[in-house]
C-alpha cells in the first residue's frame, strides 16, 4: 500500500457514507457493464446493485476505493483513469461543478475547487499556491491507497481539473505544467490524448500549474446569478459542516447537502450509516436533535438565503429546493419563520 502524507482520517471516518453514488454508476457505465455485471464492480463493498441504482445512496471512502480497485481489474484499458476523468463532466459534481462552470475566470474556478472538493470526495484535498507568474493546485489523499488506485485517482482528478480549465479559458492550455507523483506508466504516451499541457512524472507531489495571465481571462459562459447561487449553496455546506466532524449530526448534514433533501428519507440515511432508523433517532437524541430538525435547519437557511439574496420567484425557489408543489414549500416556510415567503422577503430584504 502507498501511504499518503497527512492521513488525518480515522478508520471510523472512512466508514461513514458521504460520497455520492453517481460516481460509482458512471464508473460502471464507462466500463460498459450491464445490470447483471454490476456485482463484479461491487465486490467486497457490501453494496447491492439495487442500492447502487438509488440516487440517495451514499458511499464510504473505503467503498469508493474498493470500487476503483475493482474497476481496474474489469477494465480492458490501461488508461482507464484518464478515460474516467474525461467522462466526469462538471454536472456530475453537484453544486461544486455548477459553481466552477459559472466562475468569472479560471482563478475563481481554482479557488472553488480548492474550497469545496471535500464536499464531493471526503478524503481528497487541494492546496492553492501563488507564484510571481503562476498559480498551482496540489492534490492530496487523506487515506492509504494502493499504487494502482493512487495513479487512477490522480489521473481522473487532473483530467477533470484540466478539462474545466480549458472550458473556462476557451482554448487549449499548452502553457500549463502538470506533475504526477509516480513513475511514467507503460501507457505514458496516451497522456497526450487527454492533456495538451506539459506533463512530467516522478514528482514529489501531484500538481497542476497555470500561467497567471490565463487566470484572469473572462469566462464566456460565466453567469453571475448562477455563480452566486451555487456559491451560497457550497458555502452553506461548509458552514453546516464546520463543527462536530465525528458526530452523526455532521455526517447526516453532509449527506443532506450532497443530495436532494426531498429524496432523502430517515430510513435511507440510517441504512447508509449501517443502522436502523430507531438506532439513528436514539443517537441524534443524545446530541439534542432529530432528523427532521437537521433537515429543516438546512432547508430554512437555504430558503432564507435565496429569498433575501436573489430575485428568484417563490415558485423558482421551491423548485430549487426540490419541492414538487410550491404550496408545500409555502406551508413549510411559514412553519419555520411564522411568515409566508413573500412577506418574509418584503420585511427583511435590504
Amino acid at each position: 500500500m502507498l501511504e499518503i502524507k497527512n492521513t488525518a482520517s480515522t478508520d471510523e471516518h472512512l466508514e461513514i457514507a458521504n460520497i455520492p453514488s453517481n460516481y460509482a454508476r458512471l464508473i460502471g457505465r464507462e466500463l460498459g457493464l450491464n445490470i447483471r455485471e454490476l456485482p463484479k464492480l461491487l465486490q467486497f463493498t457490501q453494496l447491492s446493485v439495487n442500492a447502487l441504482m438509488q440516487d440517495e445512496t451514499l458511499l464510504t471512502a473505503k467503498q469508493l476505493v474498493q470500487i476503483l480497485q475493482n474497476s481496474l481489474a474489469l477494465s480492458e484499458h490501461a488508461d482507464f483513469g484518464l478515460r474516467l476523468g474525461k467522462c466526469l463532466t462538471p454536472t456530475t459534481h453537484g453544486a461544486m461543478g455548477f459553481l466552477v462552470n459559472s466562475s468569472p475566470n479560471l482563478l475563481m474556478a481554482l479557488k472553488a475547487f480548492q474550497a469545496f472538493m471535500p464536499t464531493r470526495i471526503s478524503f481528497a484535498r487541494l492546496t492553492l499556491s501563488y507564484h510571481p507568474d503562476s498559480v498551482s493546485l496540489s492534490l492530496h489523499f487523506d487515506m492509504p491507497l494502493s499504487k494502482a488506485v493512487y495513479r487512477l485517482l490522480s489521473e481522473t482528478c487532473v483530467v477533470i481539473l484540466f478539462e474545466c480549465a480549458e472550458f473556462i479559458v476557451g482554448s487549449a492550455i499548452h502553457q500549463a505544467k502538470i506533475c504526477f507523483a509516480y513513475e511514467e506508466p507503460d501507457y505514458g504516451p496516451a497522456y497526450a490524448q487527454y492533456l495538451s499541457a506539459n506533463y512530467a512524472f516522478s514528482s514529489h507531489e501531484i500538481k497542476a500549474e497555470f500561467p497567471l495571465s490565463l487566470c484572469h481571462i473572462p469566462n464566456a459562459s460565466a453567469n453571475q446569478e448562477s455563480y452566486l447561487l451555487a456559491m451560497r449553496q457550497c458555502e452553506s455546506m461548509l458552514q453546516q459542516l464546520k463543527s462536530g466532524k465525528n458526530s452523526y449530526v455532521y455526517h447526516i448534514q453532509k449527506m443532506m447537502l450532497s443530495s436532494s433533501l426531498q429524496e432523502l428519507s430517515e430510513e435511507s440515511i440510517a441504512a447508509s450509516l449501517f443502522m436502523s432508523k430507531r438506532t439513528l433517532a436514539r443517537k441524534l437524541a443524545l446530541d439534542g436533535t432529530s432528523f427532521r430538525e437537521i433537515r429543516d435547519s438546512i432547508l430554512s437557511r437555504q430558503a432564507s438565503s435565496y429569498l433575501l439574496e436573489s430575485d428568484l420567484s417563490v415558485d423558482a425557489i421551491a423548485t430549487l429546493l426540490n419541492y414538487h408543489d410550491s404550496a408545500n414549500f409555502r406551508r413549510a416556510f411559514k412553519r419555520w419563520f411564522d411568515l409566508p415567503p413573500s412577506e418574509y422577503r418584503f420585511q427583511n430584504k435590504k
